[in-house]
């Protein structure tokens, strides 16, 4: 058997982005903590480097490199975008509600404190996100997408 010069093998494209294996969206990286923080207390996920799916109508939440995945229906509660009910932010519980009703009154007061709270130090994205990151951009394309619904 003959040895291959690796200068001939191509590697991988990865910029350590994945594919949700159901419905091929561009995961979201996690950590352990923000799997654990959505399941039962001791329930180990089973996963290896994480990814969140971002998908809404996707019933996977979390998946790995190796296509395994975490539905939805394993989570200890409903999350956003998976649920529209959900909050947004699931930090301090703002939901579509508050942006709808800055929107009815032509303001941003609600969605302005929450994206000051967003940035304060009682802030827990980490764990309080199915996504491990912060709410803001998922806010801010709510608000944008429902104010003028005609640019979509």
């Amino acid at each position: 058997m003959t040895a291959m010069n690796k200068a001939f093998v191509r590697e991988p494209d990865d910029n350590g982005q994945r594919q949700c294996p159901r419905c091929g969206s561009l995961g979201v990286a996690v950590g352990s903590d923000t799997i654990a923080s959505h399941l039962p207390a001791g329930e180990p996920s089973g996963l290896a480097s994480a990814f969140f799916c971002p998908f809404a109508s996707c019933g996977v939440a979390y998946f790995d490199i190796f296509e395994r995945v975490l539905e939805v229906d394993r989570l200890t509660g409903s999350v956003w975008p998976k649920d529209p009910a959900a909050p947004i932010c699931a930090c301090f519980g703002f939901g579509r509600e508050e942006i709808e009703a800055d929107i009815r009154e032509g303001g941003v007061r609600r969605t302005r404190e929450l994206l000051d709270k967003a940035a304060s130090g009682a802030a827990h994205c980490a764990t309080a996100s199915a996504s491990g990151h912060s709410c803001v951009p998922d806010v801010q394309r709510y608000y944008m997408k429902h104010r003028n619904p005609s640019q979509v």
